[in-house]
């Protein structure tokens, strides 16, 4: 095993021996550290290898030198010979050299002074032949400082495609070529700078522009008949008031062209154009520029992107803009011309602006002009300034249109702006029935003459065969108010039609609009002025009788107004849509209004009367004659009833029997009242007498109409109750009660008993010695009993 192990590391030796001697010295390292990752004596024995390979090789090192050392002594003998015929040769080298030299010296000098003769010729045809070609560059190079943008650019063309490659070898053309970029990008800023002050120009001119393509807008309108004949012949593609351009106009080579086929009377009339009031060189130039210098998408994007900054700027609003309808002039100016120099760039140019992005900035701009006139509208108090404003939206929406703009939505704001024009209009209305109300004096209109009389019918449809019959001085029924009313109705009707104008809308529209403001007007604005005026304290029973005859007559003229509209819009009123007047049910409810009120006014009148009454609940007897406060009352109901001879049947007839009732049901409350504990058989005499009265003033029929003693009944529970004690009764009244034929049928136990309970505690306090008279004693068990057996029917009745 040992002698396989030595015969392996014999054999390995030789192979990292041969390794050694066959591999670079720099490979070496690797070989030599494979000895020592062996055994651990292994690097002994190869140390030992390597020496007895080192010895061989000294070996055959020393038996090579012996082999040829003799063959280098006779080397070395030879050379020893040579070096003396060497040095005798250089000596006559060197001589010769040096003869040859003095003798070629002249030659060399005139050789050289030929050859530089020639260079000089041939430098110089070169150089004239170079100068002529240079010459064109530099020429064009020098005299491109004298052009202008475009030509320039031409010239930098023709430079750097013809004359610089020919000399391009020479370095001030290179300085040259190197400066044309330079000199390109100053001719775009130049012309950039010359866009932005257009760009300024026409943000100052817009309104110029804008105002003069409104000014040519309106006076188309008033040729419309003209220009729809035109129209419909096909003969123009731009309205007539176009600032594009001429009457008739096309598109070559992306500018507008115009084709002078007017004569020459139209040539005086020429319209103004947009090139009149604005400079659009600089847009043309620039666009060009930039086009020849492969940068056009740069310029375009910059241009939009500045456009709708401005259209941004145009747009805001001035704060006070609603006040006066100059503001809203300005507003629009701008915007029209804005979109006016738009349109010029949109067909004068190739793809500057395109129709997509016009319309998006319409379209933006649309959205925030309804935002901007939806916002101050609303402020806008005055009606004339909202028809104004109208007025503007539709010559604003007219012009736009003409140049190929959608304005349906301004045409849907209009409907808005109407409704806000009926809302300041109602308000102006409002106050001035307000007014009328106030200086009207409730009282028949009094005619001296037939004038005075035509006067009145001429501003009110009013017929009366019986009061035409009479003979001057007369009095017609209703007040002045009436008159002043419909004629500001009518008014209010003009004002609305105003609006209606020119919104090309049909008549069955316009129709529909008239009588739906004219709605608005008598159903909410005459309606609540009627029932403010009706719930005013100063209005009296008078006042409000004069309201009602009056309402009577204006709800007797509401067809009267829905012929006047007929008449306006020419609108058959049987047409199916057609929105009927609803002015009869306004004029019902304010005199429903007004008739609660007199009832009101009636009953609270009635109160302040019943407060002046001053009984002596304990008095012994009674006067004989009726109480002042109550023949003062009844004066006054005679005194009112007679005013109510002009109202109908019916108000007059309610309203006596409301106070009948009233003055009947207070009358009751003042006997029946908690804080009277004590009532004397002389005050239930008093108050009888007082209810005769009331009684007769009933039967004396102060209104006509009622049948019967249907008036006196109001007082019916209190004429039972008096007569059950007047004529103390109650045997009767007990042994009947519940049946229908009962005498005291009207009168409630618990009424009896709480009137009873008041003249028993009379009974005791005025007669102490009571209890010592045999009759006083009888009638106090009388009194006991009766109150007991009132109480068990009371007590029946709650279970």
């Amino acid at each position: 095993m040992a002698e396989n192990e030595t015969l392996e590391c014999i054999t390995e030796h030789e192979r990292i021996l041969q390794e050694i001697e066959s591999t670079d010295t720099a490979c070496v390292g690797p070989t030599l550290r494979s000895i020592y990752d062996d055994q651990p004596n292994a690097h002994k024995r190869f140390m030992e290898k390597l020496d007895a390979r080192i010895r061989n090789h000294d070996r055959e090192i020393e038996k090579m030198c012996n082999f040829h050392h003799q063959g280098f002594v006779d080397a070395i003998t030879e050379l020893l010979k040579v070096r003396a015929d060497s040095e005798k040769l250089m000596g006559q080298v060197t001589d010769t050299n040096r003869r040859l030299q003095e003798a070629g010296r002249e030659v060399t000098a005139q050789t050289e002074e030929v050859i530089r003769c020639r260079i000089q010729q041939r430098n110089m045809a070169i150089t004239v032949e170079k100068l002529q070609l240079c010459i064109p560059g530099t020429t064009a190079f020098v005299y491109q400082w004298s052009l202008k943008y475009y030509a320039a650019l031409k010239t930098m063309e023709q430079l750097e495609k013809v004359y610089i490659p020919r000399v391009s070898q020479y370095r001030f053309c290179q300085i040259m070529a190197e400066n044309l970029p330079r000199l390109r990008e100053e001719i775009k800023e130049i012309s950039m700078s010359d866009l932005k002050d257009f760009l300024e120009s026409i943000r100052k001119h817009s309104d110029k522009v804008g105002e003069t393509a409104m000014r040519q807008a309106q006076q188309h309108r008033t040729f419309n008949s003209a220009v729809a004949k035109q129209a419909s012949i096909g003969q123009y593609t731009k309205p007539v008031y176009s600032l594009n351009g001429r009457t008739h106009s096309h598109t070559h080579n992306g500018l507008m062209m115009d084709d002078d086929t007017g004569d020459e009377d139209e040539a005086d009339e020429e319209v103004l154009t947009a090139q009149d009031l604005v400079d659009f060189s600089p847009v043309y130039r620039c666009l060009h520029i930039y086009t020849v210098l492969g940068d056009r998408e740069t310029f375009e994007n910059y241009y939009r992107k500045q456009r709708k900054k401005q259209a941004r700027l145009v747009l805001q609003p001035q704060a006070n803009m609603h006040e006066t309808v100059e503001g809203y002039r300005r507003y629009f100016n701008q915007i029209v011309g804005f979109f006016v120099v738009e349109d010029h760039i949109l067909h004068a140019t190739q793809g500057l602006v395109t129709r997509a992005f016009t319309d998006e900035l319409w379209n933006m701009a649309l959205s925030k002009i309804i935002a901007v006139l939806r916002t101050h509208s609303s402020y806008c108090d005055d009606p004339d300034l909202v028809l104004e404003l109208k007025n503007l939206i539709v010559i604003f929406a007219d012009t736009l249109q003409g140049y190929g703009f959608s304005v349906n939505r301004l045409f849907d704001l209009l409907f808005e702006v109407r409704d806000q024009y009926n809302e300041t209009l109602l308000k102006k209305w409002a106050l001035v029935f307000r007014e009328i109300f106030e200086l009207d004096n409730y009282s028949p209109i009094p005619v001296e003459t037939e004038e005075e009389y035509k006067l009145v019918i001429s501003r009110f449809p009013f017929h009366d065969a019986e009061i035409e019959k009479q003979d001057f001085p007369k009095k017609l029924p209703m007040s002045q108010s009436v008159p002043q009313i419909y004629t500001q109705v009518k008014e209010f009707i003009y004002a609305s039609l105003k609006f209606s104008e020119s919104l090309h809308r049909s008549s069955t529209e316009i129709d529909d609009m008239l009588r739906k403001s004219t709605n608005l007007l008598l159903t909410r604005t005459l309606s609540s002025c009627l029932q403010n005026l009706i719930k005013k304290p100063h209005i009296g029973l008078t006042e409000l009788v004069q309201i009602i005859i009056n309402t009577t007559h204006l709800e007797q003229a509401c067809r009267y107004l829905e012929e006047f509209i007929t008449n306006i819009t020419n609108v058959s009123p049987e047409t199916v849509h057609t929105t009927r007047l609803y002015g009869l049910s306004t004029f019902k409810d304010a005199r429903h209004a007004a008739e609660g009120e007199i009832y009101t006014k009636l009953n609270q009148k009635i109160d302040e009367f019943i407060q002046l009454a001053d009984y002596e609940w304990g008095m012994a007897e009674s006067d004989g004659r009726a109480s002042g406060y109550l023949m003062d009352l009844i004066n006054f109901l005679r005194s009112t009833f007679q005013v109510f001879t002009h109202l109908p049947g019916k108000v007059a007839q309610t309203a006596c029997m409301s106070a009948c009732k009233h003055l009947s049901t207070s009358l009751m409350q003042m006997l029946l009242d908690t804080e009277l504990k004590q009532i004397s058989m002389g005050a239930i005499q008093q108050f009888n007498l007082d209810v005769i009265q009331c009684e007769l003033f009933a039967s004396s029929e102060p209104v006509p109409g009622f049948q019967g003693d249907t008036l006196q009944l109001a007082f019916i529970d209190l004429r039972q109750l008096l007569d059950l004690f007047m004529v103390w009764d109650w045997s009767t009244y007990l042994a009947d009660y519940g049946q229908p034929t009962s005498k005291y049928l009207r009168v409630n136990p618990a009424t009896a008993l709480a009137l009873l309970e008041k003249m028993k505690d009379t009974s005791k306090k005025n007669n102490i010695f009571s209890q010592f008279r045999k009759n006083d004693r009888d009638k106090q068990k009388l009194i006991e009993t009766v109150v007991k057996q009132l109480r068990s029917l009371v007590n029946g009745m709650s279970s």
